[in-house]
């Protein structure tokens, strides 16, 4: 019986804050942060997340890395016997939901779009994002000799040589790449520092000189495993605003479905802070959408899902002993197991897939799998 119900466990990250790392890219919070894992741990999560920012560790000058503070923070991590999950930030922090630090991207990076604001996503009146460097410039030797795509590959490159004993010990298990402004691959359509207010529509950042020139889909790269992580994951429909006409739950369940007809690892996220049952008890349901196989793996199941965020708030009394429960309920009432999904090898990737390939394969919209009204392992 306990294998199969350790089929149905889901793993559980906690998202470490956003200022763990000072602005000037230095660690000051060792004790709080200790302290925090011990409690992460005791909750049984089987890891944490954090934010890797490009912007602190290449801040100063091109080439010149400094990943000191991120060294101190993974070595806490592995202390307290948690699993890493790294997110290669190249965006900046400040000016979206939940931001409570600023954190730009390099400055000398910035001093380049001071002449050239095209590096920029541009709206059709012409104002400029400086959260992320536009498409438009993956292929641009703009920046001191380097292209935009060069950049990000010799941050990664020094990230990987910098941090391989991290990754050699298994403490590092996921490698997130971000892929625009938050770190989502997607224009920066509403960004709340230039005056959107949900729920209005966003539009599209397109209109800098370089996709104007060159504005072509992406060739999709196949060939390593990978996962696909989607947020939302807490939000119900009737906790919308009526004039939103907002249905969180229909999209989750619309992505989630598409992605397991593909065979895709899935994950999942929260959107918003949220220390309650009724949040959990959503995430939950859509962890495991049939609920708990007796008998083995469920037909779908996710493959992990990220807290956003630790906080003093979430180690809180009732608030603690909840996320506790919640944990527990996601792990299908077992306790933590460092080996539930072991991390496969890297492979090298396959080459690229044109994009006219896949939209000939594309397949027309589907309706989602059946999920449960309720979970059946509420918190």
């Amino acid at each position: 019986m306990a294998g199969n119900a350790l089929a149905n466990y889901v793993q559980v990250y906690a998202m470490l804050p956003l200022d763990i790392i000072t602005v000037d890219n230095t660690f000051e919070k060792e004790d709080e942060t200790r302290a925090q894992l011990k409690k992460l741990t005791a909750a049984g999560v089987d890891g944490v997340m954090i934010d890797v920012w490009w912007g602190l560790v290449e801040g100063k000058e091109p080439g010149v890395y400094d990943w000191s503070a991120y060294k101190q923070v993974f070595k806490l991590v592995q202390e307290a016997g948690l699993k890493l999950q790294a997110i290669m930030s190249c965006h900046q922090c400040g000016g979206n939901v939940g931001d409570v630090v600023n954190i730009p991207i390099p400055q000398w990076v910035r001093d380049v779009g001071e002449d050239n604001p095209d590096i920029f996503y541009t709206n059709r009146e012409g104002v400029r994002n400086i959260e992320y460097l536009t498409l438009g410039v993956d292929d641009q030797p703009l920046f001191h000799g380097r292209t935009a795509i060069q950049l990000y590959a010799d941050y990664m490159k020094s990230f990987r040589e910098n941090m391989a004993d991290f990754l050699d010990a298994g403490v590092i298990v996921d490698i997130e790449v971000g892929l625009g402004p938050a770190g989502e691959m997607r224009y920066p359509s509403y960004p709340q520092s230039q005056g959107w207010v949900y729920p209005g529509i966003g539009e599209f950042i397109c209109y800098d000189k370089y996709l104007k020139a060159d504005f072509k889909a992406a060739a999709t790269a196949a060939g390593h495993p990978a996962s696909m992580n989607f947020t939302c994951a807490e939000m119900r429909d009737n906790e919308q605003s009526s004039e939103a006409k907002s249905a969180p739950e229909e999209l989750v369940q619309q992505v989630l479905s598409a992605g397991w007809r593909e065979g895709l690892n899935l994950a999942c996220e929260n959107a918003l802070s949220r220390y309650d049952a009724t949040a959990y008890n959503t995430i939950l349901r859509n962890a495991r959408p049939q609920g708990i196989n007796r008998n083995g793996a469920p037909e779908h199941k996710l493959y992990g899902f990220t807290y956003l965020r630790v906080s003093d708030e979430l180690f809180e009394g009732e608030n603690y002993t909840t996320f506790k429960t919640f944990v527990r309920r996601m792990h299908a009432n077992l306790d933590y197991n460092p080996k539930v999904d072991p991390v496969a090898p890297l492979k090298r990737s396959k080459p690229e897939i044109p994009i006219e390939e896949i939209l000939a394969v594309a397949q027309p919209r589907l309706e989602p799998f059946p999920f449960e009204k309720n979970t059946d392992l509420p918190v």
